[in-house]
């Protein structure tokens, strides 16, 4: 189910969780007749999911907040071909993901998306599925758009240069749809969806540190669930809560996915608490009440192996060093040049734009806090967590921060805006 708010006697609801909603629908292509998603994230992302699978021949129901939604699978190998170019939006997972599940499949698509996507780097997928078996024809620099022709494939053995659930998962439903073992192996633990989902579904999931082995399943048994309300979207709120002078904010059943709250983590090191209420389980992930209180915060340090479990509240918690006390340090963020935008450099620029003193240098990153009123325009790229953590950034005491595309939030969070300033309503 999506996350509620309660601010006052008020209640908001804050999305399904993205990664979650783009698995779970995908698994459901897979399975072997009709499933129930309550509570899935209705944005430019997940739809960019939904319409490719449509494409593809997958039965899958309309996409809207606030309603569930219902896929008919076809089986472990459901797709059919299409002459029509898969268009993933803005979505890196959309994209990534499906190259992984049409390598299984022995015809030939194409993939592409729009301006940002067609820069971002596909070839941590492409590589391991050309190991596999897959024939992929790229773009130079191994970007969209580009075109598979999937069939049979190989088991794989795989050392991921980086933790990326993307790969991984990508990785683990080409061996679904191909039949066969795969193996990965992370520098860091990366977040676990897929691994929840399948382990719920039936399939044989084995862990040993940082290395996964999925075993292809003979089916996928049809299946219902509410998906948790994204944590990446709490967090925005939870920040707003921490720069208040007064009150708090609660936001209930956010999935607390411990390879997704190293945003809490950090916080707490800076002077914060995150406090959490009434666990419960849902599609195999923890939920709970999230509450944020006001805060003063001191700078803090954080290292390369923390940072797949927070990688998209870097922007956030960078926006909440400008506000603590003292030299903040992000180590290893270097992932963030490859997103949609280069936010590694748009943070630094931003805050330096905007009065604080922050450097961006191969993939660290410097934030100085100031407690001075921050103004100025903030380039987003386009790039809705960078929009977002300026956002809550410019609900700071004195703050005239002016966004140059609001409107990009709606990649993930549609209602961010309103759901911000019900946020800030004093209780």
């Amino acid at each position: 189910m999506a996350a509620e708010v309660r601010v006052g006697g008020g209640g908001i609801r804050v999305p399904g969780d993205k990664s979650i909603t783009h698995r779970a629908l995908m698994l459901a292509a897979l399975s072997s007749g009709r499933c129930r998603l309550g509570g899935p994230l209705a944005a430019g992302d997940t739809r960019a999911t939904a319409s490719a699978l449509r494409a593809l021949g997958v039965t899958v129901g309309p996409l809207a907040a606030g309603r569930a939604l219902r896929v008919t699978g076809g089986g472990l190998r459901p797709f059919r071909a299409t002459g029509d170019v898969l268009d993933c939006g803005n979505s890196g997972t959309t994209a990534r993901l499906l190259l992984g599940l049409l390598a299984g499949h022995a015809f030939e698509t194409s993939l592409s998306g729009d301006r940002s996507l067609r820069r971002r780097p596909m070839a941590r997928i492409t590589e391991p599925l050309r190991r596999m078996g897959a024939l992929i024809a790229a773009t130079d620099g191994e970007r969209l758009p580009a075109r598979i022709r999937g069939g049979a494939l190989q088991p794989l053995v795989w050392d991921s240069p980086v933790a990326s659930a993307q790969v991984k998962t990508a990785l683990f439903f080409a061996g679904l749809t191909g039949g066969v073992r795969v193996t990965v192996t992370e520098p860091f633990h990366s977040r676990d969806h897929a691994e929840r989902l399948l382990r719920l579904l039936g399939v044989h999931v084995d862990v040993d540190g940082t290395t996964t082995r999925v075993d292809p399943p003979e089916a996928i048994a049809p299946f219902d669930g509410d998906i948790p309300g994204d944590y990446s979207s709490a967090a925005y709120l939870l920040a707003a809560g921490l720069l208040r002078q007064s009150g708090e904010v609660v936001v209930e059943g956010v999935g607390i996915n411990p390879t997704r709250t190293g945003f809490a983590r950090v916080v707490e090191r800076m002077g914060a608490r995150i406090e959490v209420q009434g666990r419960w389980m849902s599609l195999g992930e923890p939920a709970a009440t999230l509450v944020a209180r006001p805060a003063r915060l001191r700078a803090t340090e954080v290292h390369a192996d923390e940072v797949p479990s927070l990688v998209d509240e870097v922007p956030l918690l960078a926006c909440l060093a400008a506000r603590a006390e003292g030299t903040s340090v992000f180590h290893g963020v270097g992932e963030l040049r490859v997103k949609e935008s280069d936010r590694l450099a748009l943070v630094a620029r931003n805050l330096a734009a905007a009065g604080v003193e922050a450097h961006a240098e191969d993939d660290t990153l410097r934030v100085t806090g100031t407690d001075r009123p921050l103004r100025g325009r903030v380039e987003t790229a386009g790039d809705h967590r960078l929009a977002m953590a300026f956002a809550v950034l410019g609900t700071a005491p004195g703050g005239e921060l002016e966004l140059d595309d609001a409107g990009c939030v709606a990649v993930s969070y549609p209602a961010f805006f309103q759901d911000l300033v019900r946020a800030l309503t004093d209780a």
